[in-house]
């Protein structure tokens, strides 16, 4: 159970991260973050690299490269304009994306129980996105776009893994190309790299790839109930990023975000009892 409450405050972190270096250039840091992610993977994991020669779909590494970047600024902003709570919780409803696509896409039966949690989904985006005041307007924008990115992130992961890709060499190819393609947009667009931004991009990578660590550990610790890690873990960061922006960043959601959450948390505990 210690590495679920790791893999957690990991990811909860990273946000709270972002909350704090605001300020900063989100895309330099990001740049950087995939520089740390991609040698840690490369060095712990040890990706077989010859498994992803067989993959019908190469272009899929490329969408991957260009899409993983675009979320992780997004959600720098998303962030820094609506809260940790309200960006996290966006982040992990994501999840739902690929099982409305594997029922849309792949044949995979959908039952009453999955349909109300998959609609308890929808209702808590938009929940957690409203908000009255124009100032958050581009706010909720960041938050609809996170959960859209990630939740194809996820959908191309799960097309690659299908094809026989690894995990780790997937990740690590993912990470490579993101790291070529945001460096080379940013030095057409002239981006200084600030040494602060570089360093604390650095620590944002050993962040996230610590969250994946932990993940995995979980999942092999507790794997004769692989349904509590995957709940516990979307469930935790959504509750532990409420406590974290209400406590230490005095974030302020009104009713209808409460209600997203709550939705959220529930939608995830029926996917996990009718999945």
């Amino acid at each position: 159970m210690i590495y679920l409450v790791l893999a957690v405050v990991a990811n909860v972190l990273v946000s709270v991260l972002l909350k704090v270096t605001k300020t900063l250039k989100a895309e330099v840091m990001v740049l950087f973050n995939y520089a740390s992610a991609s040698l840690l993977t490369l060095f712990v994991f040890h990706p077989n690299l010859a498994n992803l020669t067989q993959i019908k779909f190469p272009y899929l590494f490329l969408i991957l490269g260009i899409l993983l970047p675009s979320g992780f600024i997004i959600m720098a902003r998303a962030v820094k304009f609506t809260g940790i709570a309200r960006a996290d919780s966006a982040a992990r409803l994501s999840l739902f994306l690929p099982i409305v696509a594997s029922f849309l896409f792949l044949g995979q039966k959908l039952n009453l129980g999955l349909f109300i949690a998959i609609s308890l989904a929808f209702l808590a985006i938009f929940c957690l996105v409203y908000k009255k005041s124009s100032t958050y307007r581009g706010g909720s924008l960041y938050l609809f776009l996170v959960w859209i990115i990630y939740g194809s992130c996820d959908i191309i992961f799960k097309l690659i893994s299908k094809q026989g890709g690894e995990f780790s060499a997937t990740l690590f190819i993912a990470f490579i190309l993101a790291f070529v393609l945001l460096f080379s947009y940013l030095k057409f667009k002239d981006v200084k790299f600030e040494i602060k931004a570089v360093l604390l991009g650095l620590l944002l990578g050993v962040l996230n790839f610590l969250n994946i660590v932990f993940y995995i550990k979980a999942h092999q610790t507790l794997k004769d109930n692989p349904s509590l890690v995957f709940t516990a873990m979307n469930i935790g960061v959504i509750c532990v990023s409420l406590l974290v922006g209400s406590l230490v960043f005095k974030e302020q959601l009104n009713r209808l975000n409460f209600a997203g959450i709550l939705l959220g948390i529930i939608s995830i505990m029926l996917l996990m009892v009718f999945g």
